[in-house]
């Protein structure tokens, strides 16, 4: 099988979903099963975890963990394979915003949430890559952000964990593409969800709600290549402000983010 080439269909096994409660994750445990999969959902909310599950009884099973955990991460991902069967795909969702930065650098906030945002996609990327590689086929996806893609003023730190996950998704696609593994990467824009209605302190252009997030990562994750990259126009303007000489993208961002905090 030639790099990145693998898509998963139901019948290769189950889906696994990180983060699953709520938001994106939770709308792409749904998106999954009406598209026939099987789907290992994991969150730390137990309660909104069985909620969900109660929502397709036959389809989703709730499996509640902490992604921080390394040790209970490859636990619970050795017995949803055992209890459920091998993992096809995995949609490695999990992630922390903490509004808290946009008062300043914090190195404690930085922690926090790179202990769920990067430290808890590789705890579960470590189990499933040996598991995948081992069948020469899988597919797994990374939910970084197009805040990946530039320095903000505003989330110097959740932006650059998701800067990390870029950079390690297309480490990982470069490394695990020959062994049949399809590695790929959800960067996407505003979506309706508890973090960013925390965000009043700025415009949220093209935001959408949750299950039109899902549909779309999941026809991503069908179509197959490695980015998932939504909605268009902030992926080509975050792209072409990423090319630019540093002296025009900081020009361009400075513009950019003071219109955004005057509408």
């Amino acid at each position: 099988m030639s790099s990145g080439t693998f898509r998963a269909r139901p019948s290769d096994g189950i889906a696994f979903v990180s983060g699953a409660s709520s938001g994106i994750g939770r709308a792409c445990v749904i998106e999954l099963a009406q598209r026939g999969y099987s789907v290992a959902a994991t969150a730390r909310r137990a309660d909104d975890l069985k909620a969900l599950a109660a929502t397709l009884p036959a389809q989703i099973f709730a499996y509640p963990g902490d992604v921080r955990d390394t040790a209970g991460t490859k636990a619970l991902i050795a017995e949803i394979e055992k209890d459920q069967g091998p993992i096809a795909l995995a949609f490695l969702n999990a992630g922390l915003s903490l509004h808290a930065e946009r008062e300043g650098f914090d190195a404690a906030l930085l922690a926090q949430t790179y202990a769920v945002n990067v430290q808890g996609t590789a705890n579960c990327l470590d189990p499933l890559l040996a598991a995948m590689a081992q069948r020469h086929r899988g597919q797994i996806a990374v939910n970084a952000s197009l805040a990946g893609y530039n320095g903000l003023p505003s989330s110097p730190i959740y932006g650059s964990s998701k800067a990390a996950l870029i950079y390690m998704a297309e480490a990982l696609a470069l490394m695990y593409g020959e062994a049949g593994l399809t590695i790929q990467v959800v960067n996407h824009g505003f979506v309706r969800t508890a973090m960013t209605d925390q965000e009043k302190d700025f415009s949220q252009p093209y935001k959408i709600e949750p299950a039109a997030a899902a549909k779309i990562i999941c026809d991503g994750f069908e179509r197959g290549g490695f980015e998932i990259a939504f909605p268009w126009q902030l992926t080509a303007l975050s792209k072409f402000i990423r090319v630019l000489p540093y002296a025009a993208k900081f020009k361009v961002m400075d513009y950019a983010v003071n219109r955004a905090k005057q509408r």
